[in-house]
């Protein structure tokens, strides 16, 4: 069976594999990074009129400060960021499944959000919304990953910074197949992969989905 290589920081990695394997696919944790808090100073709750959140690390990781915000509308990207959020006392009025893009694109145009965010980051594109971004975390690489089962794989790409981590790393490419969670994660493998594609969602659902297809996994009925 082909083996499946899930590359994001724990505790993500975990539960990924752990719905890998529900598929049945032969899936393992080798995380490229381990996530860490950073000291950050909190602005003002009553300056925002809600919280934007990208990413479950921030709730993990913001610390105390964090918890002056729950009184805030949450917009959250992602079901796994919403449930960590709601587990937190935050009222999430609306999660997104499409990247966070389409999430500021759904909800009112008026806002100032606060946006704890991590120090590798991308950017919301243009939002109609005011948004504070503060780094409350970050993804610290680790120095030598376990990729001994690299060759013959399809290795799981979250991010583009994991995408570029992965091709830092690996020089004999021809056997690997780069299942990417979106068109900027599968640029940043470059080229000499056995195929790279990029799911049809930013979600691990559909990344799971695309996975299953390169390993020649029949969908779950």
């Amino acid at each position: 069976m082909t083996r499946v290589l899930v590359l994001r920081p724990q505790p993500d990695g975990d539960s990924t594999v752990e719905r890998a394997r529900a598929r049945g696919l032969d899936a393992v944790a080798v995380p490229l990074f381990e996530v860490e808090p950073v000291s950050w100073e909190a602005p003002q709750a009553a300056s925002f009129s809600g919280v934007l959140l990208t990413s479950a690390n921030a709730v993990r990781h913001g610390g105390e400060k964090l918890q002056g915000f729950r009184g805030l509308k949450t917009y959250a990207v992602g079901s796994a960021t919403a449930k960590a959020a709601i587990a937190a006392g935050f009222d999430v009025a609306a999660t997104g499944d499409s990247g966070v893009d389409r999430l500021l694109g759904s909800i009112e145009s008026d806002l100032k959000l606060f946006h704890p965010c991590g120090e590798h980051r991308r950017e919301p594109r243009e939002p109609r919304q005011k948004i504070t971004s503060i780094t409350v975390y970050r993804a610290r690489e680790v120095h030598a990953p376990d990729l001994s089962a690299a060759s013959g794989s399809v290795a799981l790409i979250h991010s583009r910074r994991a995408g570029r981590r992965f091709a830092e790393l690996i020089t004999e490419r021809d056997s690997i197949s780069v299942a990417a969670i979106g068109d900027d994660a599968a640029d940043a493998v470059g080229k000499g992969w056995r195929t790279v594609v990029a799911a049809e969602k930013p979600s691990d659902d559909a990344l799971l989905a695309l996975a299953a297809t390169l390993c020649d996994k029949p969908e779950p009925k």
